[in-house]
């Protein structure tokens, strides 16, 4: 198996399983385990702290220790054990205790795969990220719509179960031969060894990892409440999954055209055209809540998460040197995809028990500043541009 066909294997088997997660978790819980909107999204966002924790200091710690493919394989393991103990965990307390012990691991196989394919791309193994990346979509989107037929026909039990067997399947696709670069355990060096803060120091992180962290945090209702906010708007139940994957496949189309399309636009300009498409999805799905509405807005997720995730990706490979990846992926994953997730959680499932369509329409105190800053970043790059041709 060649690296592309490698990288994008594992993109698949992840997302297979992210999508199960991402979706239905919170609505699992509240429909099978009894807890109420409110009790599930505190779990949901306290697992997101434990997630930035883990990401932001023991996923780069133990990228400096062992190779990206026992790191794969470890963090596999871990998030099955986790999940078996949801089989006796009926209180909140103990869905809290469990769903802290997952975040844990399970989401950090998300930078860990980010960061191996940056560093495959730096060392020329891996020809196209875009190409690679669409086949995480395609994963996350297929799961989607066999998972609506089998919730429609044996309840929601079944979320459980699919998430189990996707684990089993990722753990078992890790023993696979991978690439020689990712066996073998990073040499580093002490006397030059980088600190977290020291990322600050690479020209404009600071103002690129504001914007994604707002970009990314306006998706906190839709990730958690999207489920539900179908129900509540009268959604068909066996139409639901397929909904929701219409954002995926507008994400699958714009990673396999990004490569080709896009690869000329600058950093800037790409955040800033992903910030416009989120504040448009998250007023129009406010303004006109019904079915129909939804689903054109879903097509906006092309813009609002991938378009801004293949921008950060874009400045990692530019700027970024190779030791620095792991930390830069989980500052990223700790800010932009765990701890302001975790805030608009709570503060959407308090907006959403007022009127679930406040809780989107909130989500534009993130996707608004976002933009302005993507717009000064942009201004500055262009000034560095007139001064590398004068």
């Amino acid at each position: 198996m060649n690296t592309q066909k490698w990288m994008s294997s594992q993109f698949f088997s992840f997302f297979l399983t992210w999508g199960i997660f991402l979706p239905y978790w919170a609505g699992w819980m509240v429909y099978t385990k009894g807890i109420s909107v409110s009790e599930a999204s505190l779990i949901m966002s306290l697992g997101l702290v434990a997630r930035g924790l883990s990401t932001l200091f023991a996923f780069p710690y133990f990228s400096e220790k062992v190779s990206s493919k026992t790191l794969l394989n470890i963090t596999g393991i871990g998030t099955i054990i986790a999940l078996l103990c949801y089989i006796p965990a009926n209180s909140f307390t103990s869905l809290l205790v469990v769903t802290v012990f997952l975040h844990i691991f399970f989401p950090t196989l998300m930078p860990a795969l980010d960061s191996v394919a940056s560093i495959l791309v730096q060392h020329k193994q891996l020809q196209h990220y875009g190409r690679s990346r669409q086949w995480g979509s395609i994963g996350f989107v297929s799961i989607g719509i066999i998972l609506t037929v089998f919730t429609d026909k044996f309840g929601d039990e079944i979320i459980f179960w699919a998430l189990l067997l996707g684990m089993v399947g990722f753990v078992f696709l890790g023993l696979m031969k991978a690439p020689t670069i990712l066996t073998v355990r990073p040499q580093i060096d002490r006397s030059n060894k980088v600190s977290l803060l020291s990322l600050f120091k690479i020209k404009h992180f600071g103002l690129v990892l504001v914007i994604v962290v707002l970009l990314q945090a306006a998706h906190a209702t839709y990730y958690n409440y999207g489920y539900i906010f179908l129900q509540d708007i009268h959604a068909p139940v066996y139409l639901i999954g397929v909904i929701i994957n219409i954002a995926v496949i507008a994400e699958i189309i714009f990673f396999a055209i990004a490569d080709k399309h896009f690869n000329k636009f600058s950093v800037g300009t790409l955040l800033a055209i992903a910030a416009l498409g989120s504040s448009i999805r998250w007023i129009v799905v406010f303004a006109f809540p019904n079915v129909i509405v939804f689903s054109i807005a879903q097509i906006l997720h092309a813009c609002s998460f991938a378009m801004g995730h293949y921008a950060f990706m874009k400045y990692l490979i530019q700027h970024m040197p190779h030791a620095q990846i792991p930390k830069a992926q989980g500052m990223y994953s700790a800010f932009a995809l765990s701890w302001s997730t975790a805030v608009f959680t709570v503060f959407g499932g308090y907006l959403y028990e007022i009127e679930p369509r406040y809780a989107f329409i909130g989500m534009v105190v993130c996707s608004i500043p976002s933009m302005l800053i993507a717009l000064v970043y942009r201004k500055l790059e262009r000034k560095k541009e007139v001064a590398i041709s004068a």
